[in-house]
């Protein structure tokens, strides 16, 4: 990378106009294979991304409040994160005072997850015309039913109408959904608590096991309702980091890609 370009980050950094974080966003990129990250922390009022972080473990976060501050944490109103483990219990210990919400594109993930694993092993039990019939269906039982192509509503239609364990899980999952929508805290708790319920009872492990997951991060969760936060905006600075990386084929040194980062997606100001 160009020494201009490594000068030109540095100097927008030191120089970069700074406002109080309040709405703040977490979340990871995969930097190279062998589960290797970066962590992104967003501002999530101004949409702006604030700071970077090699891997996703509890030292890096003790990095990221060494920088941070106790006199700029107190300030953080809400954190906004997926439920790793290492993010929730850095963000109870040093802002007790924050509201943490879990971002509901990673609970999505989670469901879609319990739903494809129930579908692989519909799909091994299968055998025949069944099993023909059911052949590349992954997108059906994932996809929102709004972004459905007609072919695609006739082909779902008629996979619903067999008995099978999938059916339950599309059911389930669609059910979930719901929970987005409503937009009294009471009425929410209720019908996630619900929710849960049904999924514990479905006979399916995969939702037993997401069910769990919701349980053990229940509050976070049903933060949605009322703080509405979410790392979309984050979701897309991750898509411009991938860019980035695909651009240049890939960095050997972690401070020369977190340098292109920071010149194509930081919105730096230029010397």
């Amino acid at each position: 990378m160009a020494a201009a370009v490594k000068r030109a980050v540095t100097w927008g950094l030191e120089h970069r106009p700074w406002k109080p974080l309040r709405v703040i966003g977490i979340d990871e990129v995969s930097r190279s294979k062998g589960q290797r990250y970066l962590t992104l922390v967003y501002d999530l009022e101004r949409n702006r991304l604030v700071w970077i972080g090699e891997n996703r473990d509890a030292q890096m976060m003790q990095s990221f409040f060494r920088w941070l501050g106790p006199r700029r944490g107190r300030l953080i109103l809400i954190v906004c994160c997926d439920m790793w483990a290492v993010y929730v219990a850095a963000m109870r210990e040093k802002l007790p005072r924050a509201f943490l919400v879990f971002d509901r594109f990673h609970v999505v993930q989670h469901l879609n997850r319990a739903v494809d694993e129930v579908r692989r092993q519909c799909w091994r039990r299968l055998t025949g015309e069944a099993k023909r019939a059911f052949k590349k269906t992954r997108w059906l039982w994932l996809k929102n039913p709004w972004n459905l192509k007609d072919e695609e509503k006739r082909r779902l239609s008629a996979l619903c109408r067999t008995n099978q364990p999938i059916v339950r899980a599309y059911y389930l999952k669609e059910a979930f959904q719901r929970f987005w929508d409503y937009k009294s805290p009471g009425w929410s708790a209720r019908y996630l608590k619900q929710w849960l319920w049904w999924a514990s009872h479905s006979r399916l492990d995969p939702f037993r096991r997401f069910a769990r997951l919701v349980r053990e991060h229940l509050d976070g969760i049903l933060r949605w309702t009322e703080l509405r936060v979410a790392n979309g905006a984050l979701e897309g600075m991750n898509n411009k980091v991938k860019v980035v990386s695909h651009r240049a084929y890939g960095f050997r040194k972690v401070d020369t890609y977190v340098t292109a980062i920071w010149h194509g997606c930081g919105g730096l100001p230029l010397p």
